[in-house]
């Protein structure tokens, strides 16, 4: 028999390999095609990769990107990883470049009585050169990939292991590179030959033609478009059986075999028509496209961003799978002057305490090519582990960075003023007790809720044939009596404004539940529910509550906005107080009006005003009812209202907000007040050096002439629209300065809501019965579906260029 040649041999393995490694849908269960149909499980020599210990366990298909440490101290030796693993670990690091944080704060060292540094222009000099944040050491991408024993080389194993950090021979570096035939060199050579995938043999011998390339692209499209439509909307990807035979393939499936049926262009080579190899449906393909969806998404994000400043908004909740997940949003002033809050992703922490958070948070950024040197403000919510003045998150960034001013949620703390007021006064907090029992009395059936939604039916058509109330598009709406909720910002307004709408239905579904009831406790408290309705205290508590959480849940909803300014904010809070101390001294006599109506219209006993309150024997002093209702109860609630916002918000008397007010445009600029604003750029001393502040000085007072005959900037609402005119007047390359401390201010945190936002939207992605997804895919889904209108730019060709790169990272092209 004739030997066979090397490239026979080859030919012989792979034909043997794509006939026995498929699924039971018949595409393959190892990543053994490319984007263009030829094999690629063959080394760069074209020697077939496999084994070559038998005992090697099996290793997985795709790398997690997230698992491959991006700070040179955090890597494990390059051997110590999978043989069939190694190359794709290397193409994943050079396709990524060094690790080269220019925007750190690097720490000085004492050499020889003479403080020295990491030099940045050395990143410049050397592209291959790393650098270490948590050991403050520089080391070689290259030898690390490609490291020999031996060799005419400095350092040693200095640059590949140790790390070296002698800062004060720089000479070392040149050392490191050494002649031609250095260690250094070769390691460069071979990082070369494994990026230049044409040289390969495999990719010669297996070029397709022109038809067959676009057969794959229109493969691969489809899979593309498939992916995005259910990430649009948050669905499920997977089917429990996905095989050929199966009649419900899971919505990958079904939604590419629609798209093929709609478009014969698609469907000509996608599913059924496909080789069996090559099908792009494996699952292992629809995570790699999720994975570039989201990598395009955060992508813009931080291209947004760049070298500039940003504001963290952090925080931690469990999944359905009772996993620690915490969630990272960055807010930043785009290029058009705009303030944004966006979602940049969620990684799980094994823990929830501040050194777990903050190796989280710094890992995340340094994936996304951010540093914890540009934050400029930090804002979370009140829990110990975040804002801890010690050992708490804030503490710990505040340590690296003293200019990532921390802000306290503003929201947040607008909700405890809510909860403080309700525990501390005695008829608040009976009136949230029983409005508690109300809604779990009413809505602990279906039945009663019927009961409830049909009375009121009932009750808005025979006002309406009576002509007592209006129609009209939006009005007559149907109204649930709403839960509330200790941490739903808004929730309580909600309850208390249904039940005054929903009262007399609500009497009645009681007096149903205090005759029929199923035992004798639900029968007890509908009873003192109905007793404690009769009473004028209920009325009035109702009625009070109303107007304080109107006003409370107007500033609530402005916080949660994302372009909403902490200098806005502020001001907004100090209206807040200045309109609970209006209601306080005039209200009174308002209030008592719409007391009496309530109680005229339902049959409530209504006291006279002028009478004595209680049973004058026991009572050292005898009060009027009025003295009751209008001191005891009205002033006393509101001076506890006012005066626990003035505790709660005391971010807003600060230094820091004080020193911010100076930036106020209205009026053409003219209330800028120039010693305000130098003590704010004080507070960044990185930012401004000391003839920047005297430039700012002078940049202020050009301005404010320049703008005087310009209407656009006669009435501007705040700093937002400051910031977003000077962009479109090209004024913020005029006046960089000035420009400069706008986003320094409009960086600076408010609320934690976007975050919020984000911990719902994961509460519809992972589901009970998803409750399997991985944390890669997780983040990858919330990327896409919380950032919708990114995501809505990201077109397929940006998709599939980097589908195309991922795979040659891994050897596949």
């Amino acid at each position: 028999m004739k030997p066979q040649t090397k490239q026979a041999r080859i030919g012989n393995f792979f034909k043997r390999k794509f006939n026995d490694d498929v699924d039971i849908d018949g595409s393959s269960n190892i990543p053994n095609v490319d984007i263009d149909g030829s094999p690629n499980n063959v080394d760069i020599d074209g020697s077939p990769n496999i084994p070559s210990n038998p005992s090697i366990p099996s290793i997985p298909n795709i790398i997690d990107d997230l698992n491959l440490p991006s700070d040179p101290f955090d890597r494990p030796p390059i051997a110590s990883y999978h043989p069939n693993q190694i190359d794709e670990i290397r193409r994943h690091y050079l396709v990524k470049k060094a690790f080269q944080p220019r925007k750190h704060k690097f720490p000085s060292k004492m050499f020889s009585s003479q403080a020295r540094r990491f030099v940045v222009g050395w990143f410049d000099t050397y592209p291959w050169l790393e650098y270490s944040i948590k050991a403050d050491k520089a080391y070689c991408l290259y030898c690390y990939l490609f490291k020999e024993t031996v060799g005419n080389q400095g350092g040693r194993d200095t640059f590949s292991c140790e790390g070296f950090c002698n800062w004060s021979k720089g000479v070392a570096l040149r050392d490191h590179v050494g002649s031609i035939n250095s260690s250094h060199n070769k390691a460069m050579q071979k990082c070369e030959n494994l990026l230049k995938q044409e040289r390969s043999i495999h990719v010669k011998l297996n070029a397709l033609t022109e038809e067959e390339k676009l057969a794959n692209r229109l493969r691969l499209m489809g899979s593309v478009r498939s992916a995005r439509y259910l990430l649009e909307n948050g669905l499920p990807f997977r089917g429990h059986d996905e095989s050929e035979t199966s009649i419900s393939k899971g919505l990958f499936i079904s939604t590419l075999k629609f798209l093929s049926d709609n478009n014969p262009e698609i469907g000509k080579h996608t599913l059924g028509k496909a080789k069996k190899n090559n099908k792009l449906t494996a699952p292992s393909i629809q995570k790699e496209i999720i994975d570039c969806f989201a990598k395009e998404v955060t992508k813009m994000i931080c291209q947004e961003i760049k070298d500039d400043v940003f504001g963290l908004l952090i925080d931690e909740s469990s999944d359905v799978s009772l996993k620690e997940q915490m969630a990272v949003v960055v807010r930043y002033v785009d290029k058009l002057g705009v303030v944004k809050e966006s979602f940049i992703g969620i990684a799980h922490v094994k823990d929830t305490s501040s050194t777990t958070l903050k190796q989280a948070v710094v890992s995340l950024l340094a994936d996304n090519q951010l540093s914890i040197d540009q934050v400029r403000g930090q804002g979370y919510d009140g829990a110990s582990n975040m804002r801890g003045e010690f050992n708490g998150l804030k503490a710990l960034i505040l340590r690296d960075n003293p200019s990532a001013h921390y802000i306290h949620c503003f929201a947040h703390q607008l909700q405890l003023v809510i909860v403080a007021v309700a525990k501390k006064h005695p008829g608040v907090q009976g009136f949230y007790e029983y409005l508690s029992m109300v809604v779990n009395t009413v809505s602990a059936s279906c039945k009663r809720k019927d009961m409830l939604r049909e009375a009121r039916k009932e009750r808005v058509e025979k006002e309406i044939f009576e002509g007592v109330i209006k129609t009209g598009k939006g009005l007559n709406q149907e109204v649930s009596l709403a839960r509330a909720g200790d941490t739903r910002w808004g929730s309580h307004h909600g309850t208390i404004t249904s039940l005054i709408k929903l009262f007399p239905e609500v009497v009645d579904v009681l007096h149903y539940v205090k005759e029929e009831g199923d035992s004798i406790q639900q029968r007890s408290n509908a009873k003192g529910i109905l007793s404690y309705f009769k009473k004028l205290e209920f009325v009035f508590y109702a009625h009070l509550m109303e107007d304080v959480l109107s006003i409370t849940n107007a500033l609530s909803k402005h916080l949660q906005k994302k372009s909403q300014d902490l200098l806005e904010a502020a001001n907004m809070i100090n209206g807040t107080k200045g309109a609970l101390n209006e209601l306080r001294q005039k209200g009174f006599d308002e209030m008592l009006i719409k007391v009496t109506s309530f109680c005229q219209k339902y049959n409530i006993t209504m006291l006279d005003m002028m009478a004595s309150y209680g049973n004058p024997r026991n009572r050292k002093n005898v009060i009027t009812n009025r003295h009751h209702f209008e001191v005891e109860i009205f002033n006393t609630v509101l001076d506890m209202q006012i005066q626990e916002m003035g505790n709660r918000f005391n971010e807003v008397t600060t230094t820091l907000i004080e020193n911010m007010s100076g930036l106020n445009p209205c009026d053409w600029c003219s209330k800028f007040d120039t010693s305000k604003i130098v003590a704010f750029s004080e507070m960044y001393p990185n930012d401004f050096t000391t003839n920047e502040r005297v430039c700012l000085l002078g940049e202020l007072k050009v301005l404010h002439h320049s703008v005087k005959k310009d209407d656009r900037f006669a009435n501007l609402d705040g700093i937002c629209d400051l910031a977003r005119l000077m962009v479109e007047t090209g004024k913020n390359k005029s006046y960089p300065l000035v420009y400069r401390i706008l986003k320094l201010a409009l960086v600076l945190p408010v609320a934690t809501a976007t975050v919020e936002r984000c911990f719902s939207k994961m509460k519809l992605i992972k589901t009970d019965l998803r409750n399997r997804m991985g944390d890669e895919f997780l983040n990858n889904a919330l990327v896409c579906s919380i950032e919708r209108e990114i995501f809505d730019k990201v077109t397929d060709d940006d998709v599939m260029a980097r589908f195309q790169l991922f795979k040659c990272r891994r050897g596949h092209i």
